[in-house]
């Protein structure tokens, strides 16, 4: 029996994000984004409404709760599709969790607000811890580690330790290494290649790799060229067996892994 990745795909209800700010703004193209996810294959839906690209200005929590509630709400009215909210705000993750979402993904690690551990403590659903250096504002400045994958499972540690001394049971916890905040290139490649390291917490491995720029800086390509790479990595990310790929383009991702599992299960 092979491993089964999920898919985590990414609605990203903002203006400003780094391969697809605005897209999905209107009423119609968010209807059409949704039935998208979903008739692709998706096992979980991403919302967003900051962007947290290199260098991202902060969003007020009004205007992002404006922009992920209605988006979660029309998710549920279609399905029963896991939803993940994709917020370091407590009162944003709240109000996303009341309006449907099952998942709390939060950048920070519980780390930015205060009350972000009491909204985890109310519901006993996922909760995704990222591993970032410094803050989207300013993380790719000089990030430096002296070994990557070691300190970023130092963090983990510290952070699982913490949530659960707080009462949040560590089969709650999905750990995500953080491809590109507060990363270099070759820091980046190092986690991919060394994704088996970080299943040493007994929590599920999250990977967020789709367009990112380290794509960029190896095949010397635009954003909009990245969804085939992308679904490359995908596979070699499902072949050291993580457990859920946050991506963009679904379609590309999920027909590499279903011909990635038809192969490797031939006689």
């Amino acid at each position: 029996m092979t491993h089964r990745t999920k898919i985590m795909g990414i609605l990203n209800v903002t203006p400003d994000s780094f391969s697809d700010g605005g897209k999905w703004i209107s009423e119609k193209a968010l209807d059409e984004r949704i039935d998208q996810l979903i008739a692709e294959g998706a096992d979980i839906i991403d919302v967003g409404g900051e962007s947290t690209r290199p260098f991202a200005e902060p969003v007020r929590v009004d205007e992002e709760l404006a922009r992920v509630i209605p988006a979660i709400r029309k998710i549920r009215q279609r399905s029963d599709i896991p939803i993940s909210i994709d917020t370091t705000k407590a009162a944003v993750a709240r109000a996303a969790i009341d309006a449907g979402a099952t998942m709390i993904n939060d950048i920070s690690a519980l780390r930015q607000d205060p009350e972000m551990l009491a909204v985890v403590r109310s519901f006993d659903g996922p909760v995704v811890i990222m591993h970032m250096q410094g803050t989207p504002g300013d993380m790719q400045r000089n990030p430096q580690y002296s070994d990557v994958v070691a300190e970023i499972n130092d963090f983990f540690t510290e952070r699982i330790c913490w949530l659960d001394a707080n009462g949040v049971d560590r089969s709650r916890i999905i750990v995500d290494p953080g491809i590109g905040f507060g990363k270099t290139l070759e820091h980046n490649l190092t986690i991919l290649r060394n994704i088996p390291a970080f299943k040493e917490h007994g929590c599920p491995v999250l990977i967020g790799h789709s367009r990112k720029s380290f794509l960029e800086q190896v095949l010397d390509i635009p954003v909009d060229e990245r969804d085939s790479p992308t679904a490359l990595v995908s596979v070699f990310c499902a072949q050291q067996q993580v457990d859920i790929l946050r991506v963009h383009d679904t379609r590309s991702t999920v027909q590499a892994l279903v011909l990635h599992n038809v192969l490797i299960d031939l006689p």
